[in-house]
């Protein structure tokens, strides 16, 4: 039996995937854009070079022909602010901004390197300089300290009277680690925390949140308000990542989801009030306007449903799917340096299954301007790739998306030997395994990336 497929009028070919080459294969975003002031790109899974390129290309595309000026994505709010800085002309080496200004490993590749130095290179010359955001929690979402260390230091200037409770910084130090390979030592020890200790921090953090909040007036007589405004976000997802470590305590992983797509589309919010129009880029899951589904877990509402709703047309999304090739590995063994894992062929009847079957190479698909026919193709695929093992959700996809782009083959991104030169010694350690796993296997990577 033939497998199920899109009419070629519904597929829009890619000519390439490498950012720097012409962009007249982007038209149709022009339609898709419109006039949202939130455009929103997601992935099927983290660290694939296919779907750095992709967003580099879609960023160039809709800040050179759109007048886009800022790029946010899912890695820590608190530590964007030093890329925010570099792509702006700052001084520091980009090795060093890409290890400690992005979180969750995010800017340990060399495709996110290009990234940013054509971000840099934009600002050169425009009379309107593009910036750099994270929308997510701090410290690889396993350590308070970022996001403290950015009050402090807020602090000192604002209220320098003040001290805050060291008892805040000692107990959330108890749990605190270095990276995200660390997260399984970090939940130990945060739950080897007495129930008076955890308390005692969630108290802490309510009185510094109320502090900030009551002296806001007082404040910017000796601050400014980008200053304050600032700080005062950065304790905001300090907060929310404790009450998410609080409820990972009680094993309510729903809740955990939940307050987390709160905080970032909240951080979008705060965006928004200081760019007219952003580039967004996070996973599928995260910015898809239909509910989410997790192995184990009720539905959940993502960050995308927040937008849309808050937005309503302002915000679009542009979902991907993918065919084959290698994926983050979602396994335990993931922690001692086994980053990817093979993929199998998409499942029969999903959303990625279509895609794979309409076209053989990279494409876009517009679905708020598909025939008949062609919606219900797309209605029918009820199911999703996830990025997390085999797992597939349930979705809709004409209600999810604006749009699809489908890569037919995934590859791992490159490693920046000048970012991981930074990274901590764990981060070291486990990419070293992989490299020498992968290098030594089938279908190796290729070279490591620049200093």
């Amino acid at each position: 039996m033939a497998p199920v497929r899109l009419s070629g009028e519904a597929v829009i070919p890619l000519s390439t995937l490498d950012p720097s080459g012409p962009l007249d294969d982007l038209s149709w975003l022009d339609q898709v854009t419109g006039d949202a002031r939130v455009v929103a790109i997601g992935e099927s899974a983290h660290y694939n070079r296919e779907f750095f390129q992709l967003r580099h290309r879609l960023l160039r595309y809709l800040v050179e022909r759109h007048g886009f000026g800022a790029y946010a994505m899912e890695t820590g709010f608190v530590e964007g602010r030093l890329v925010d800085d570099w792509v702006r002309g700052g001084g520091d080496r980009l090795g060093r901004v890409m290890a400690d200004g992005m979180t969750s490993l995010m800017g340990l590749w060399s495709q996110m390197r290009a990234h940013l130095e054509w971000m840099r290179e934009h600002n050169r010359t425009a009379a309107r300089p593009v910036g750099f955001h994270g929308i997510d929690l701090p410290g690889s979402m396993v350590s308070l300290l970022p996001g403290l260390d950015a009050v402090s230091a807020y602090l000192a200037q604002a209220d320098p009277e003040f001290e805050i409770d060291p008892g805040i910084r000692e107990t959330a130090s108890a749990f605190a680690a270095a990276s995200a390979f660390a997260a399984p030592a970090a939940i130990a020890a945060y739950g080897n925390l007495t129930p008076g200790s955890r308390d005692a921090l969630t108290a802490g953090l309510a009185d510094l949140t109320a502090r900030m909040t009551g002296r806001r007036l007082e404040y910017l007589r000796r601050t400014t308000e980008g200053a304050y405004e600032c700080a005062l976000r950065s304790l905001r997802v300090t907060v929310t990542l404790d009450a998410m470590f609080r409820e990972m305590a009680r094993g309510d992983r729903q809740g955990m989801m939940l307050d987390r797509d709160a905080t970032i589309a909240d951080t979008v919010d705060w965006i928004l009030s200081r760019q007219d129009r952003i580039v967004l880029a996070a996973h599928n899951g995260h910015v898809q306007r239909w509910p989410g589904t997790l192995p184990g877990l009720s539905p959940i509402t993502p960050m995308g449903m927040h937008l849309a709703d808050r937005l309503g047309t302002g915000y679009r999304v542009i979902g991907t799917t993918s065919g084959t090739g290698q994926i983050l590995n979602n396994g335990p063994d993931f922690y001692t340096g086994t980053l990817f894992t093979r993929m199998e062929p998409p499942r029969s009847g999903s959303l990625d299954a279509l895609m794979a079957a309409s076209h053989d190479g990279p494409f876009a698909t517009d679905l708020r301007r598909l025939s008949p026919a062609d919606a219900a193709t797309v209605r029918a695929a009820s199911q999703q790739r996830a990025g997390v093992g085999t797992f597939y959700s349930d979705q809709s996809p004409l209600d999810a998306y604006d749009a699809i782009v489908h890569l037919p083959h995934l590859t791992p991104a490159e490693p920046d030997r000048g970012a991981l030169a930074h990274a901590a010694g764990d981060v070291q350690q486990a990419f070293s395994h992989w490299q020498r796993e992968w290098h030594t296997g089938p279908g190796r990577c290729g070279q490591a990336g620049r200093l």
